[in-house]
């Protein structure tokens, strides 16, 4: 177990400890056979919603379990440990799926939508990004237009986690309902799997991450309600702003586990294998790599648990939460690569974890927000950009 002592609860350490022995006992055995053959294992999602890992963060009234933002990061961290692909499903189920309809829905959206999400037994996704809309989401093309009660929304968006499973209830899309003030006005509007004119594309043919669902999406004609609206219409965007921040953190608490779980192979196969009659880790090099590994994961953790302490608190965390998983993401890859160097030519066979780690962990320096994105946002914090 990682030392806790600085900052963490009784409780919080046990959850810790409850999360990482699911994740070593039931994730962990089946982690290669999910990654080799692209499969989400919907019965360990069932379990996770068993666990109440899906609602950690939210009011017990719509089934959640009373905790904080601070709670589901250790669970994540504690799942990216072994199987990236499951901790991401966990993070966007909550922070991209359920948590917009938390923060931004009406009563009524909140008690019919989040139930089945917070027990996992349904997942959602949100669609932001298109392929002409990254980084620069008020680039996006997907329209949306009131026509007799109805929206009627068209355009497309890719790389939607969570988005096509046989579990998804709905995605979430940033859509553009008119113009103010010369700028498009963009809303955000709850879009159920299986409506007409709304495609699920098959999946993506992905460098890691080979067990998380993730789909392009076309939309032709789709209608829905009215009512379907999330949030104020126009403060789609933004809204989505609030929720990436936060977001970020829990990569950043995902980077973590990542980074710790090379750690830990390394050092165990540095221990166990022997070159010209002694252990790899009686090596200096050796010693030193595994040193700075260390560093790594201790302050990756220092850094998101300072910025999820800062958002539970009410208090600004904008920046932290960009310096967190800035530091995190560089702390995941470069890890996964040191641990592949010390697994030789056994870290570049899948069934290693630490092979897996090093394909999984590229897009950690991507994935909500790219790294350039986070050094932008803390420039902007100096009062330099």
């Amino acid at each position: 177990m990682p030392d806790y002592d600085y900052d963490v609860t009784d409780d919080e350490r046990e959850l810790a400890g409850l999360v990482r022995q699911f994740a070593d006992e039931v994730v962990a055995p089946r982690s290669y056979e999910a990654d080799r053959t692209h499969t989400l294992p919907l019965d360990v999602v069932a379990q996770m919603g068993e666990l109440g890992l899906f609602g950690l963060p939210f009011p017990e009234e719509y089934g959640g379990q009373g905790g904080d933002y601070f709670a589901l990061c250790l669970a994540i961290e504690a799942l990216g440990r072994v199987d990236q692909s499951l901790a991401i499903t966990l993070e966007a189920g909550v922070s991209l799926g359920a948590m917009p309809v938390f923060r931004f829905g009406t009563e009524e959206q909140k008690q019919e939508l989040l139930p089945p999400l917070l027990a996992g037994e349904a997942l959602a996704g949100f669609g932001l990004t298109e392929p002409e809309a990254g980084s620069d989401a008020g680039a996006t093309r997907t329209t949306a237009r009131l026509d007799a009660g109805e929206w009627v929304i068209n355009g497309s968006k890719q790389f939607i986690t969570n988005s096509g499973t046989d579990i998804t209830r709905f995605v979430t899309v940033t859509a553009v309902t008119g113009e103010a003030d010369g700028r498009k006005e963009i809303s955000t509007i709850v879009v159920p799997n299986g409506t007409a004119g709304f495609t699920v594309e098959p999946a993506y043919d992905k460098v890691g991450w080979h067990a998380s669902d993730t789909h392009p999406l076309t939309f032709q004609d789709v209608r829905v309600p009215e009512g379907n609206l999330l949030g104020e219409r126009g403060r789609g965007f933004a809204n989505f702003l609030h929720i990436l921040d936060e977001g970020r953190i829990a990569i950043a608490a995902l980077s973590t586990g990542a980074a710790e779980g090379c750690l830990e192979a390394a050092v165990d196969y540095a221990c166990k294998r022997t070159v010209f009659g002694e252990p790899l880790a009686t090596r200096q090099g050796i010693q030193f790599l595994l040193a700075r590994m260390q560093q790594r994961v201790h302050v990756a953790r220092l850094a998101w648990h300072h910025a999820a302490r800062l958002r539970d608190a009410g208090k600004p965390f904008k920046t932290q939460a960009a310096i967190a998983k800035l530091t995190a993401s560089d702390a995941a890859m470069d890890n996964a690569r040191d641990a592949t160097q010390v697994f030789g030519g056994n870290g570049f066979m899948n069934e290693y974890p630490v092979a897996r780690h090093y394909r999984d962990s590229k897009i950690l320096e991507i994935g909500e927000g790219t790294s350039e994105v986070q050094l932008l946002v803390i420039a902007r914090a100096l009062g330099v950009a």
